[in-house]
């Protein structure tokens, strides 16, 4: 599967919502593309390089499908579009286009069926909530009551001030389970003044 690239200092996870503001010719390309062929793009973090201008010189080796949810003209005339993070992926191989564009031959990666939550996520599950009562993510629509599970676990690493590279060996631990357990690791080395 070919699947475009929008090279971030981010990371996305499934289920999770993401506004962007598209202003080089190469994304309003690759949008105008998406849009029309129904299709996702894929968000990949930056690992060395800049978001704007040419292609960054590293990129992840792991990243989330990118689904257009909503697009607007902003009040600065630059392109907006919500999107919402689908499915995780590994980047296989990556080439860039002349247009500076990178595309990647990428493998899916498979899913756990969505568990409901235990009683040992109460805490998880009263801090997302917590989060999601600030207004910028309030202003991204998710939901404060996850699903389960996977749910709880991709919004947790999604919200919380984690570096990439945390957030990225979140991304990549394939049951929601063990992202929980290494999400409350995190959180108490972050409580003990610890990163």
């Amino acid at each position: 599967m070919t699947l475009p690239l929008f090279a971030l200092n981010t990371v996305l996870f499934p289920g999770c919502m993401l506004d962007l503001q598209i202003f080089e010719p190469r994304y309003l390309d690759m949008i105008s593309r998406c849009m029309k062929q129904g299709q996702g793009f894929g968000v990949v973090c930056i690992v060395e390089g800049d978001e704007v201008g040419a292609a960054a010189g590293q990129i992840s080796a792991l990243g989330c499908e990118a689904l257009i949810r909503d697009f607007q003209q902003l009040p600065n005339g630059l392109l907006g579009i919500r999107v919402e993070g689908a499915r995780r992926f590994r980047v296989l191989s990556a080439q860039v286009l002349p247009d500076q564009l990178s595309v990647a031959q990428v493998q899916w990666l498979s899913e756990s069926d969505e568990q409901p939550l235990r009683a040992e996520h109460a805490d998880l599950a009263a801090l997302l909530s917590a989060l999601s009562a600030h207004p910028l993510v309030a202003a991204l629509g998710m939901s404060a009551e996850p699903a389960g599970q996977q749910a709880l676990a991709n919004q947790l690493a999604y919200l919380l001030p984690l570096d990439s590279e945390r957030k990225l060996q979140l991304l990549d631990t394939a049951s929601a389970e063990s992202r929980l357990d290494l999400l409350q690791q995190l959180l108490d080395l972050l409580q003990n003044g610890h990163q």
